[in-house]
């Protein structure tokens, strides 16, 4: 008995040195045995819902002018845009290998003495519909403004369908030349579905029945476009591809007709009746092709956003 209880004691002590030696290889050692440094991330999301989205523009727009001069009326009050039921979901016909909504590869380099922070995204294919697009009055100061009641719609929602995209985004120094790089081609192209402008003063819409944009002599869009942050804003380079862009808008309708009622989410639309109620037809535009810089020596268009 006391030779098992021996046996015993010496198997534990070796079993748990073992398991300190084993627990001594953590996780940065076993990557850098592997070969497998760097964090990958998988997001498993399949729908996303938000019941509203708003803008806040702190000072509105400045009075000036008189009535019915161009920009008359402004108050220099807040307002604000709002986006209304807000659901974005997966494009089935479109997926990732892994079903991920994304799937994200972080690395850093040293970078020659100019370190970065590498992060290569690859994002499933997505549908997304918004609802009604208003704007609103709102209270309240920087940090916490608050919609107000006083609303009036500009865009009855639309939907858009996505095919796969790839990002890579450097933080710290790029040497790829921006910080975000979106590349490879989405599949099927881009489609934005029933879209409706709304006169709010005289009751009209704009219709256009779908609007699909891919390459010329292709089925997809390619993703060659940079977004750099510079100190005048966020530059966004985009349409490079030399072959050029075809768009297609189909059904475009103007006025709507008496009675006519825009789709609203999964609410069909209402055709209206009379004068307005028809479709002047579809637009075709082949092998759009933009350039910018002097002489047109770049191609692409330069799209810069910031405040004022």
């Amino acid at each position: 008995m006391k030779l098992f209880t021996k046996v015993a004691l010496v198997s534990a002590v070796a079993i748990s040195s073992n398991a300190m030696a084993m627990q001594a290889m953590d996780d940065a050692a076993l990557s850098a045995t592997t070969g497998q440094d760097g964090i990958s991330i998988g997001i498993g999301i399949s729908k996303i819902e938000i019941d509203k989205l708003h803008v806040f523009d702190g000072d509105g727009l400045a009075a000036k002018g008189a009535a019915g001069d161009p920009g008359f009326g402004g108050t220099g009050t807040t307002g604000a845009i709002t986006l209304n039921n807000v659901v974005v979901g997966a494009n089935a016909a479109s997926l990732l290998a892994s079903h991920n909504l994304a799937d994200i590869t972080i690395d850093t380099d040293g970078g020659a003495g100019s370190p970065f922070l590498n992060v290569a995204a690859e994002v499933s294919g997505l549908t997304i519909d918004l609802g009604k697009i208003e704007v609103n009055d709102a209270t309240g100061a920087a940090g916490a403004y608050v919609a107000g009641t006083g609303s009036a719609e500009i865009l009855s929602g639309l939907s858009l369908k996505t095919g796969k995209l790839a990002a890579n985004i450097q933080l710290g120094n790029t040497p790829q030349g921006a910080m975000i790089k979106l590349d490879g081609a989405m599949t099927g192209g881009l489609e934005i579905n029933d879209l409706a402008i709304k006169d709010a003063a005289n009751g009209g819409y704009i219709v256009l029945g779908g609007i699909k944009l891919n390459d010329t002599g292709s089925t997809d869009l390619a993703l060659d476009a940079d977004v750099a942050v510079k100190p005048e804003g966020l530059a966004i380079t985009a349409l490079k591809n030399a072959a050029g862009t075809d768009i297609y808008i189909k059904q475009v309708v103007l006025g709507g007709g008496t009675g006519f009622v825009p789709k609203s989410g999964a609410t069909a639309a209402v055709p209206g009746t009379g004068t307005g109620s028809g479709s002047i037809g579809d637009v075709a535009i082949s092998g759009l092709k933009v350039f910018n810089g002097a002489g047109a020596a770049n191609a692409g268009a330069v799209i810069t956003i910031s405040g004022h």
